[in-house]
């Protein structure tokens, strides 16, 4: 355990945090104090294995099979914050796809837009003021709109920007009920199931962007920025924080 144990009596949901960022990032928020929900939609004896790292350290957590696209998997996460810890002062939005064959051509939609917002609103509705929601995204996504990125991946940039959009459309919500609201945004991160996809479908991706970017963060750099913003009550409701490799897409935009 860390000696900052600023998050103690915090309840935490992590979306998708059973593997990659939203595992790494879980981790390091139960170092400092908080109990937090470990989701996963199918892999249980995985999320099992982040539950009892964190514990053997000293941490809480609990995992729950949620599918956040449905109404149940919702209140199942809210619910495990509730009963476990307390209540639910923290959110963050991390689970993603719709890079998969097999789930119908409007997945990403339902899973990028329709479900992040859906869960939004029903942790609003517990959550108390002084509470805060993180959406987590990617350079490809935030600026998709002005940038075009790999055919690839532009469905899911696409539906991403689209859940940006319509959670950003819910701030005068959260403003009147003392929520905070943050968007961290990064390069493609190596070692995700992500950038492993698209590897695969275009050999060149990672390099490419390593080479556009600088350099890509890994999982658990990407973590700890996003770890970093929980809890502070310095940043504007909707604050856009930019990780690694923003400047080539600022770059792009002058150039249009």
């Amino acid at each position: 355990m860390t000696q900052t144990q600023d998050l103690e009596n915090t309840g935490i949901i992590v979306t998708g945090s059973s593997r990659g960022v939203g595992a790494a990032t879980a981790q390091l928020l139960a170092q400092r104090g908080a109990g937090v929900v470990i989701n996963y939609r199918q892999k249980a004896p995985r999320a099992n294995k982040i539950v009892k790292q964190i514990e053997e350290t000293g941490g809480k957590a609990v995992a729950v099979g949620a599918d956040i696209t449905t109404d149940e998997g919702r209140k199942a996460m809210i619910d495990a914050a509730t009963d476990n810890f307390g209540g639910l002062k923290v959110l963050i939005l991390n689970a993603s796809g719709g890079m998969e064959s097999d789930l119908g051509s409007d997945y990403a939609m339902q899973l990028n837009r329709d479900a992040q917002v859906s869960m939004l609103k029903a942790a609003a509705e517990v959550m108390e003021p002084g509470s805060q929601i993180v959406f987590v995204t990617s350079h490809q996504a935030h600026f998709i709109d002005d940038v075009p990125t790999m055919p690839e991946y532009e469905p899911v940039a696409k539906s991403k920007r689209a859940g940006e959009v319509a959670l950003r459309e819910h701030i005068p919500l959260l403003k009147e009920k003392g929520i905070g609201f943050v968007v961290v945004t990064a390069d493609m991160i190596e070692g995700t199931i992500t950038a492993t996809l698209l590897n695969r479908l275009n050999p060149d991706a990672i390099e490419s962007r390593r080479q556009a970017a600088g350099r890509l963060y890994t999982v658990e750099e990407f973590a700890e920025e996003i770890a970093a913003l929980v809890g502070r009550d310095d940043l504007a409701v909707g604050h856009t924080e930019y990780v690694g490799g923003a400047n080539d897409y600022f770059e792009q935009l002058k150039n249009k």
